[in-house]
């Protein structure tokens, strides 16, 4: 079950990341275009920023998911079997540890409770947490920074997921073959 989820939420994140990097092909060449027109449009480029950063997240949880994050690997070359097997499931564990780490980090950081308990009142949640996160705007864009930083609990819980389910599910890797890398 936790196996299948995992493949779900993966396919989900390849489809948004791609849709991405189109995005920002596409808002890269309206820029082009406008400037060079003569009438540029400055939320193009802060908004193809925000859609690059958006698609890195989403695309290194489906690389990791599916193990084939770039690695160094000079000790997983010569090493063989039950050893190769123990050097994964440690990834998985960093993969885990590193999405659970990043998921307390963002509840701190976003303290819904603390948001909850002043009735969603911006000021009294400023005052009481010295936490501004929420007032915040993008330069040109105009909506708040909370918004765009949001990829960054979404990515805990994938990675978070994913890093389970390796551990859990494990399947061997393939052995390499080839040159060095």
């Amino acid at each position: 079950m936790l196996k299948a989820v995992s493949d779900f939420v993966a396919r989900i994140e390849a489809v948004i990341a791609a849709s991405l990097a189109g995005a920002v092909t596409l808002l890269i060449l309206l820029n082009i275009v406008t400037r060079f027109a003569g009438y540029a449009i400055y939320w193009v480029d802060e908004l193809a920023i925000y859609c690059m950063i958006w698609m890195t997240f989403f695309a290194t949880s489906v690389l990791l998911k599916r193990r084939e994050s770039v690695a160094v690997g000079l000790l997983t070359e010569y090493v063989k079997g039950g050893t190769r097997t123990v050097l994964a499931k440690i990834s998985d564990l960093m993969v885990l540890l590193f999405g659970g780490i990043l998921a307390w980090l963002s509840w701190r950081w976003y303290d819904p409770v603390t948001l909850y308990q002043v009735g969603f009142d911006l000021q009294s949640f400023q005052a009481e947490t010295f936490n501004f996160m929420y007032a915040e705007n993008t330069s040109t864009l105009g909506i708040k920074k909370f918004w765009v930083w949001m990829v960054l609990p979404i990515l805990s819980i994938t990675l978070t997921i994913h890093g389970l389910a390796n551990l859990l599910c494990f399947e061997a890797a393939p052995e390499q073959s080839g040159g060095t890398t």
